[in-house]
């Protein structure tokens, strides 16, 4: 039995160290919001941030932008954009985020297989955009999509009522056709919109209003099209932003990548698999930007 006591004290200990150990890992963890990686950033690295899918929303973005921003190890940033464009909004809020970082560091644009409207938005105020010879983008546009279901209804002899107090509060309803009036309103909306689409490229890109206004219309170009268009600076992929951003930064040899993870990633992962800048899932994105989007919207 006296033989066995080692043993078991050798156990505690051992159980004690790895309790102590995660209960760090799990503070540091909470403290930089699972960004532990850029705490313990050693040597200088490229910032990543992804905005993939609709864009529904711009607070992991924002938050990741503000981070490179801030860290000093970080000394550029690339903007993977992977998007079909989305809300009016949350693309503003990422472009002006992109904006203020640029006052910090070098931002680059990767635009991957389609990166247009509220995509290319968001791409227009970095330093630089770097798209694929296919890139889809462009569309630099506003589109307001409502639908009519009157005729319908009244096939199933559905009536439906409507009280309101305000000659335009159920303007857009899907159960009556538009007036005159209402579509005039709708229309003054979409082109104060469109027009801060268009000053937001002129800025960010450094263009004549009147130029971008040209190529404004909706339209889609490839990446060897917007190129010449002057929409975009470089062809190339994901590698040639990142060495770009790096030279930008004054990085010398082969960067390191420190990517900014959703914050929607379950604590227990963070805990388990970011508490180092060598993890073996730091590449992992399985939450990333990507958000469902429906219901009528401005893109």
């Amino acid at each position: 039995m006296a033989q066995g006591r080692p043993v078991m004290r050798g156990l505690m200990v051992l159980f004690i160290v790895v309790a102590m150990f995660f209960a760090a890992a799990f503070a540091l963890t909470v403290a930089s919001g699972g960004k532990v990686d850029t705490l313990f950033a050693l040597g200088d690295k490229v910032g990543v941030v992804e905005v993939k899918g609709v864009i529904n929303e711009s607070s992991d973005a924002v938050e990741a932008l503000k981070a490179f921003a801030k860290t000093a190890a970080v000394k550029a940033i690339v903007v993977r954009v992977e998007s079909p464009g989305g809300g009016v909004a949350p693309s503003q809020e990422i472009y002006e985020a992109i904006r203020k970082a640029r006052e910090a560091k070098p931002v680059v644009a990767s635009m991957g297989g389609v990166a247009a409207s509220g995509g290319y938005y968001i791409a227009s105020a970095c330093d630089a955009i770097v798209a694929n010879p296919g890139t889809l983008t462009g569309s630099i546009g506003v589109i307001l999509e409502l639908g009519n279901v009157e005729g319908l209804l009244q096939k199933l002899g559905i009536q439906p009522e409507i009280v309101k107090a305000g000659a335009y509060k159920d303007m857009g309803s899907f159960v009556r056709a538009m007036t005159e009036s209402e579509r005039s309103l709708f229309q003054e909306m979409i082109d104060s919109v469109h027009a801060q689409f268009i000053a937001a490229v002129a800025a960010g890109r450094g263009m004549d209003e009147e130029r971008v206004r040209a190529l404004a219309d909706g339209r889609i170009f490839s990446g060897e099209q917007a190129r010449v268009a002057g929409l975009v600076d470089e062809l190339g992929g994901f590698e040639d932003a990142v060495a770009l951003a790096a030279a930008k930064g004054g990085i010398e040899g082969e960067p390191r990548l420190s990517r900014a993870r959703s914050s929607k990633e379950p604590w227990w992962f963070r805990l388990l698999f970011d508490f180092t800048p060598t993890s073996p899932f730091s590449s992992y994105r399985g939450f990333g930007l990507q958000i469902v989007y429906e219901g009528p919207f401005l893109h």
